[in-house]
């Protein structure tokens, strides 16, 4: 499968840059971890002019069922809306919807060398450097946000909502209805909360990034954030859509430091003043029930995707198992919150 892949890959490389001769594709390594995603790393060769070149690529293909069901346009788009800006993003060099090359939809971008994603399941996965990534986390946060819709490049087409948060909440209530295999009350009982108690509409509608998160960057040895990764389920919306999901419990340990960085108080201080934007205490809350349910929206689909064996990738079971447990949890205690006086 690997050898097939890189043969195909140096066919279709070596179309797209016909100046370049003698493609040759070799160290191609499969990368575990995404479930909307077959990612691939590889090195590519190649006589430009007479010299030789080479570069590192990732390659993102579309799986054959996926956990998130996205268009690869849409992360690409994402992507291509910040390049050369405040918010660090690999370069993208293609993006191939003609499944002729590789059986299915893919795009390609330049792999961020010397770089390594946080470990996500760690105590303390930054070590010395929590602070500065911390810091950095929360501040190209508030630099994605700040970025004026219609200053972006966009590069595809973005739905722009009426009402963000009943479009963000239609959109997960369906997911559910669609890939339940079993009751859930509690999910329900949330969602009715939800749809009851409306939040202020936001500021202004931002880029939202949709998976903003612990693990979905990488970090460089001296603490640098050199990529923000995984702009699959990017939208237009509200911002604290964002913020929300940054802050979700299950991307750390337990206590008030959102991915094992820094206090949550701090970050959305330094998100506040870069964005430009100011927090509505409710309004966060209601986002941050909205960030259960969405996690539990995945999670339901992931168990529906193994149990009928579509994707029997040990990410997607785990998936199905273990944070819709934590994510279960962190309901029942926003929702006694939200029952309080």
């Amino acid at each position: 499968m690997i050898d097939d892949l890189a043969t195909r890959f140096a066919a279709y490389f070596a179309h797209e840059r016909p100046e370049c001769e003698n493609v040759q594709v070799t160290d191609v390594m499969r990368i575990h971890g995404g479930a909307s995603r077959e990612t691939y790393r590889m090195n590519v060769t190649y006589l430009l002019s007479g010299r030789p070149r080479e570069e590192r690529l990732i390659l993102r293909r579309d799986p054959e069922s996926s956990l998130i069901e996205t268009e690869r346009s849409t992360e690409v788009g994402g992507l291509l809306a910040f390049q050369e800006s405040e918010v660090p993003v690999p370069r993208i060099d293609f993006l191939e919807t003609d499944p002729k090359w590789l059986d299915r939809p893919f795009f390609v971008m330049e792999e961020i060398g010397a770089s390594a994603a946080g470990r996500i399941f760690q105590p303390d996965p930054y070590g010395a450097h929590r602070q500065k990534v911390g810091e950095r986390f929360w501040k190209i946060l508030g630099h994605i946000h700040a970025a004026r819709i219609e200053e972006l490049d966009l590069s595809c087409e973005f739905d722009v909502p009426d009402e963000s948060h009943v479009a963000a909440l239609d959109h997960w209530e369906g997911v559910i209805d669609e890939d339940e295999l079993e009751p859930q009350p509690l999910v329900r009982a949330a969602i009715r909360w939800l749809r009851r108690n409306p939040p202020l509409p936001p500021g202004r509608l931002t880029m939202v990034h949709g998976d903003y998160r612990h693990g979905n960057f990488l970090v460089n040895d001296e603490g640098d954030i050199t990529a923000i990764l995984d702009w699959e389920m990017c939208h237009l919306g509200d911002p604290l859509e964002d913020v929300a999901w940054a802050l979700d419990a299950i991307w750390g340990v337990p206590g008030d430091h959102p991915g094992s960085m820094i206090p949550a108080g701090e970050g959305l201080r330094l998100w506040s003043k870069v964005s430009g934007l100011a927090i509505d205490p409710a309004a966060l809350f209601w986002w941050r029930v909205f960030a259960a349910v969405k996690g539990m929206a995945i999670w339901i689909s992931s168990a529906r995707e193994f149990a009928e064996a579509r994707n029997m990738d040990p990410v997607i079971a785990f998936c199905g198992w273990y944070p819709a447990q934590v994510h279960s949890e962190v309901l029942i205690e926003l929702m006694k919150e939200a029952r309080s006086p």
